[in-house]
C-alpha cells in the first residue's frame, strides 16, 4: 500500500462523534461515477463493526470534487476512515481534539476554507470530507465504526442508512449475526423496498448465526422506467432481533483474555410504582406540543397497573399538583386523571426548581405515612420543552436543590421537548438522580416519542442491583451496580480476565425483587467460551477487548456529566486515553486526515453533543447535491426534489373464485366499469367565476349553470367491498349507515387476527382502523394522519404513502407511495389499510386471500363469510335481491359504486350493495 511522501499531503482534521449509517457520495451524475459501494457489518455477541467501502472514478476531462458523505448512529465510534487515489492511500489519525483543533483553528487563520460540518437527526450523525480527484483518477473511500447494540424494549436494533444517490454497478450489503446464546427472532425494515428490490434481499439463520443480504442490480434500484438513472435507495434499512435467555443468571461470554456478562432475567413479576408527572404548562407549550402531550398522557395513564400509585403536578409561573397526594391507579382515578389532562391549558413561564421539589415532597410526605406500598419503586418524569424562567432560574442552583431533595431515594427522568430547552441541564440532572434524560423532536409522532419512553420505564423488575466476582480472577470491571433493572432492558458488566483465571468463570447477581432479595449465581467454562468465538466469517477478533473499551468510554462520559469540576480531569483522562489506545472518535478526540497535495483547505466535523443542537431545526429530508467543476468556469448547484412520484399504476385487487379477474386484460374496462372522473375544468371555471358576485347573483348563476350544463354528483366509494370467494356474487358493497362507535369488523381466533374500527357516517370513512395480530404479537393503528405500529410494547409512525417493506416471523408488512398498506402471510387473510385520496376521502379497508378465513369468523363484516345465502333473482335483470346472513335478511341493491381497490382515481363498478 502506497502512502503519500512526507511533505507532499496537508492535514484536514475532521472532529467527529458518534456517527454511523451509510449514505456515499454527492457528485455529478455521469461525471463522478460509484460503481461500487459495500457494506459488511458484523455482530458479535452484540457488538457490531461495520466497513462501508465506496469506490468512485472522475470520468470528466476536468478536475472534479467529490464528496463522501456518511450517517451513522449517534451512539458509533468512528474507529478509522482513509481515501486510496490511484494507489496512494491518505489515512486518518486519532488525535486529541485540542491538538487538532489548533491544526484547524491555524487553518483558518492563514486563510484557507474552512467548512463546519455537523448535523444531526434523531438516530444519526453525519460525517463528510471532500477531495478534489483528476480526470480519469480512481478513489477508494473506506469508514469504519463500531457501536453496542443496546437492547430496547426487548430488541436489538442496527440501522444502516442507505443513500447512494445515483445507480450502482456492484451495491451490495451483507450483516453478520452471531449471538452463542441463540437468536429468538430476526426481522428487517426499510423504508426503500419495493417488490423488485425485495427479491434482492436473502435471509438465512441458523440457532446462533444469521446472514442479511442485500444486492440489487442497477435495474432493480431505478425509480422507475421514466427516471432509469435514478435510484430508489434512499433510506433506512434495519435489522432487530433478540437472543434465548435460559439462564435467569444471564450470560457470560469470554473471548481473548475478556469478559462480557449480559444480564435480562425473564419471568420476573413487574414491582409496582409510585410515579408523579411533572408537566410543563408554559405559554411555549402552546399548540401542538400541548395537544400531543395531553394525547401521551391519556395513553401513559391507561397504561398504568392497578398495583400503581400516581399523581400529577402541572407547572408554569407556580407548580399546582392535581391532588394533595397519590392516588391509586383505580379505573375512577384514572377517568378523573385523563379529565384534568384533557384540560391542560399553555400558559405562563417556567418554573422547574418548584415544581420538581413539590413532587419530592409528595413522595417523601406518603413516605412518612406510610403510605408507599412496601418493596414499591418510586419515579419523577419531568417534561419541559424550555429553560427556568421563574422562581429558581439558575440551572447549578437547580441541579443542587433537586439533589439534596431527592438525596438518592428516588429516581428522576427528564424529557426536553424540541430544541430551546437546554440538553446538557436536563441530562446532569437525570443522571445526578438515577435517572436517564431523553429528548422528544417536534413532528407528527410526539405523543408516540412520550409513549414509548415511558414504556421503557413502566415495568421495574429489580432494584439495587450488583454484579459481584471474585477478586483475585478479574479487574478494570465497567459499572457493576445499578439503581433500577426494566422489562424489555439488559444490564452489561465487561472486565478484564487475570492472567491466573480459573478453568470455570462464576459470577453473582443480587438484587431486590417486590417483595425479597434474590441472587442468581451463574458460571462460565473459559475454555469453551474462547472457542466459540473461533469462527473468523462471523466475527473480528479481539472483538470483545474492543467492546470493553466502548462501554468503558461510554461510562466515563456518563460520569464526567454528573459529577464534580475536581473530579472531572481524571475522569476525562483516562476517557481520552482509552479513546487514543483503541482509536475511537469521541467526544474528547478528533480524527486528523491527509489530503493530497495543494488542497489545503481544512474542515471539521465536530461530534454533535445533544445541548449544541438548540435552536436548530433538523430535518431528515434529502440532502442537496452539489456539484462544482474544479477549475473551470462554471459551478453549479442543483437540488434534488423531495417530491415524492405518484405511482401511474399499482397492482390491482382481484376478485377470486369462479367468476375470476375483475378486469380481463383484453378490455380497456369491464361491463358497467368506467373510470370514475372528476368535474371537468370547464364546469369548475364557471362555478368559479362567481366568486365576485354576492350572495343572491350567486345563487342565479349556479341555476343558470346547472340548468345549461346538467352534471350528475360523482359515484360514491361504498364503507367496504368484500370479496365472497366461492358464492355466485363475487364481491359484495358494504354502506354503514348506523353510527355504533368503535365496532368489531372482523373476529377471527382462527387466524388470530382482529380489526375494530370507527366509521363516522356524517363523513362516509373510517376515523381509524385497528388490526392486531396474536401472532406474532403486533397491533397496527391507522388513522389519517399516520399509521402507528406497535409490537413489544414498542411503537413506531409511518407516514402515509412512504415506502416500507417490514418482514418479521409469520408477518410481511408493506406500504406504497400509493397509500396501501398490506399485512400479509402465506396462510393468511390479507389486509390492506388504503389513504384513499378520491371522492370519500379517507381511510379505507381492503381484504384479500379471504378463502383462509376460519369457520370461527364473525364481526360486522366476518358475518359475511358464514353461512351466506343469496335468494334468486325474481326475474332476470331485477335490481334487488335477499341476502341471508346467519339466519337473517338483508335487502341488496344493485348499484353503481367507485372502487377503491386499485387506487385512486377509481373506476365505477355494477355491485350488490347492502346498509348495515
Amino acid at each position: 500500500m502506497k502512502t503519500p511522501a512526507p511533505g507532499r499531503a496537508c492535514g484536514i482534521m475532521l472532529v467527529l462523534l458518534s456517527l454511523a449509517t451509510l449514505q456515499t457520495l454527492r457528485a455529478q451524475k455521469n461525471d463522478i461515477d460509484i460503481y461500487s459501494l459495500t457494506v459488511d457489518s458484523r455482530v458479535s455477541s452484540r457488538f457490531a463493526h461495520t466497513v462501508v467501502t465506496s469506490r468512485v472514478v472522475n470520468k470528466a476531462s476536468t478536475l472534479q470534487e467529490v464528496t463522501f458523505q456518511m450517517e451513522l448512529p449517534k451512539k458509533a465510534f468512528i474507529t478509522n476512515f482513509s481515501m486510496n487515489i490511484d494507489g496512494v492511500t491518505y489515512p486518518g489519525n486519532i488525535k486529541e481534539k485540542a491538538a487538532a483543533q489548533e491544526q484547524y483553528s491555524a487553518a483558518v487563520e492563514r486563510g484557507e476554507s474552512a467548512g463546519l460540518v455537523k448535523a444531526t437527526g434523531r438516530k444519526t450523525e453525519r460525517f463528510q470530507v471532500s477531495v478534489s480527484v483528476a480526470p480519469a483518477a480512481k478513489i477508494t473511500f473506506e469508514l469504519v465504526y463500531e457501536e453496542l447494540l443496546v437492547r430496547h424494549l426487548g430488541a436489538y436494533e442496527l440501522l444502516l442508512k442507505v443513500q447512494p444517490q445515483q445507480l450502482v454497478k456492484h451495491l451490495q450489503m451483507d450483516i453478520y449475526i452471531f449471538e452463542p446464546q441463540g437468536i429468538s427472532f430476526l426481522e428487517t425494515e426499510s423504508t426503500f423496498m419495493t417488490n423488485e428490490l425485495a427479491e434482492a434481499l436473502t435471509t438465512s439463520q441458523n440457532k446462533t448465526k444469521a446472514h442479511v443480504r442485500f444486492k440489487p442490480m442497477p435495474s432493480q434500484q431505478q425509480k422507475s422506467p421514466e427516471q432509469q438513472q435514478d435510484t430508489v435507495l434512499d433510506g433506512n434499512f434495519i435489522v432487530r432481533y433478540d437472543v434465548d435467555r435460559t439462564l435467569s443468571g444471564g450470560s457470560i461470554q469470554i473471548e481473548n483474555g475478556y469478559f462480557v456478562h449480559y444480564f435480562a432475567p425473564e419471568h420476573l413479576a413487574t414491582i409496582p410504582k409510585n410515579v408523579i408527572f411533572v408537566i410543563d404548562k408554559s405559554g411555549s407549550m402552546s399548540g401542538r406540543k400541548i395537544q400531543q402531550t395531553r394525547e401521551a398522557l391519556i395513553k401513559i395513564l391507561g397504561d398504568l397497573g392497578p398495583r400503581d400509585q400516581f399523581n400529577l403536578i402541572s407547572f408554569s409561573g407556580e407548580a399546582t399538583p392535581w391532588k394533595p397526594q397519590l392516588v391509586a391507579a383505580s379505573a375512577e382515578n384514572m377517568n378523573e386523571a385523563k379529565s384534568y389532562a384533557t384540560a391542560i391549558q399553555a400558559q405562563g413561564g417556567t418554573n422547574i426548581n418548584d415544581a420538581i421539589l413539590m413532587a419530592v415532597q409528595l413522595l417523601e410526605r406518603a413516605n412518612r405515612e406510610e403510605l408507599l406500598p412496601a418493596g414499591s419503586v418510586t419515579l419523577i418524569i419531568l417534561l419541559t420543552d424550555g429553560d427556568p424562567t421563574v422562581g429558581e432560574t439558575n440551572p447549578s442552583k437547580i441541579q443542587k436543590n433537586v439533589q439534596e431533595a431527592i438525596d438518592g431515594q428516588h429516581s428522576l427522568f427528564c424529557l426536553g421537548f424540541g430544541f430551546d430547552v437546554s440538553y446538557a441541564f436536563l441530562e446532569k440532572l437525570a443522571l445526578d438522580n438515577g435517572g436517564l434524560a431523553r429528548r422528544i423532536y417536534e413532528d407528527s409522532d410526539s405523543a408516540l416519542q412520550l409513549q414509548d419512553f415511558y414504556q421503557e420505564v413502566a415495568n421495574p423488575l429489580m432494584t439495587s442491583v450488583a454484579f459481584e466476582y471474585p477478586s483475585n480472577t478479574v479487574e478494570a470491571v465497567t459499572q457493576d451496580a445499578f439503581r433500577l433493572f426494566f422489562k424489555g432492558s439488559e444490564l452489561v458488566v465487561a472486565g478484564k480476565l487475570r492472567d491466573q483465571s480459573p478453568d470455570v468463570f462464576s459470577a453473582k447477581v443480587r438484587g431486590q425483587l417486590h417483595m425479597e432479595n434474590i441472587t442468581f449465581v451463574t458460571e462460565s467454562r473459559v475454555a469453551e467460551q474462547e472457542e466459540a468465538f473461533w469462527s473468523p466469517r462471523y466475527i473480528f477478533h479481539s472483538f470483545m477487548e474492543r467492546l470493553w473499551a466502548y462501554l468503558t468510554i461510554q461510562q466515563l462520559l456518563e460520569q464526567i456529566v454528573s459529577t464534580l469540576d475536581a473530579e472531572k480531569q481524571a475522569l476525562e483522562a483516562r476517557a481520552l486515553n482509552l479513546s487514543l489506545s483503541y482509536s475511537f472518535v469521541t467526544p474528547l478526540t478528533s480524527m486528523v486526515i491527509t489530503k493530497p497535495e495543494g488542497q489545503e483547505q481544512s474542515q471539521v466535523a465536530e461530534k454533535p453533543v445533544e445541548n449544541e443542537n438548540r435552536h436548530r431545526n433538523v430535518h431528515s429530508g434529502h440532502t442537496l447535491f452539489r456539484y462544482h467543476s474544479v477549475g473551470g468556469k462554471a459551478s453549479r448547484v442543483s437540488g434534488g426534489s423531495s417530491a415524492d412520484p405518484v405511482f401511474s399504476k399499482r397492482r390491482g385487487w382481484r376478485g377470486q373464485g369462479p367468476p375470476g379477474p375483475l378486469n380481463p386484460p383484453h378490455l380497456p374496462y369491464p361491463p358497467h366499469r368506467t373510470p370514475w372522473r372528476p368535474t371537468p375544468p370547464d364546469v369548475m371555471s364557471r362555478l368559479s367565476a362567481t366568486s365576485f358576485l354576492d350572495e343572491h347573483d350567486m345563487d342565479l348563476r349556479i341555476k343558470e349553470t346547472t340548468t345549461a350544463s346538467p352534471h350528475p354528483a360523482p359515484i360514491q366509494p361504498p364503507s367496504v367491498i368484500l370479496l365472497l370467494p366461492g358464492q355466485s356474487v363475487d364481491r359484495l358493497c358494504v354502506d354503514l349507515k348506523r353510527s355504533q362507535g368503535p365496532t368489531n369488523l372482523l373476529s377471527d381466533p382462527g387466524q388470530g387476527i382482529e380489526v375494530t374500527g370507527h366509521y363516522e357516517t356524517e363523513k362516509a370513512h373510517f376515523s381509524w382502523i385497528e388490526v392486531t395480530f396474536k401472532k406474532p404479537q403486533l397491533q397496527v393503528r391507522a388513522s389519517p394522519e399516520h399509521v402507528v405500529v406497535t409490537r413489544n410494547r414498542r411503537s413506531s409512525a409511518y407516514k402515509w404513502k412512504k415506502t416500507l417493506y417490514s418482514v418479521m416471523p409469520g408477518l410481511k408488512m408493506t406500504m406504497d407511495k400509493a397509500g396501501l398498506l398490506l399485512l400479509s402471510s402465506p396462510d393468511r387473510v390479507t389486509i390492506g389499510l388504503l389513504s384513499w385520496d378520491g371522492p370519500g376521502a379517507g381511510l379505507r379497508l381492503l381484504l384479500r386471500d379471504t378463502d383462509r378465513f376460519s369457520s370461527h369468523v364473525s364481526g360486522t363484516l366476518g358475518q359475511f363469510y358464514q353461512d351466506v345465502l343469496w335468494e334468486p333473482l325474481a326475474a332476470a335483470g331485477d335490481s334487488k335481491r335477499t341476502l341471508r346472513v346467519q339466519g337473517h335478511d338483508h335487502s341488496a341493491t344493485r348499484e353503481l359504486k367507485l372502487d377503491y381497490q386499485e387506487g385512486p382515481p377509481g373506476t365505477e363498478i355494477s355491485c350488490w350493495s347492502v346498509e348495515l
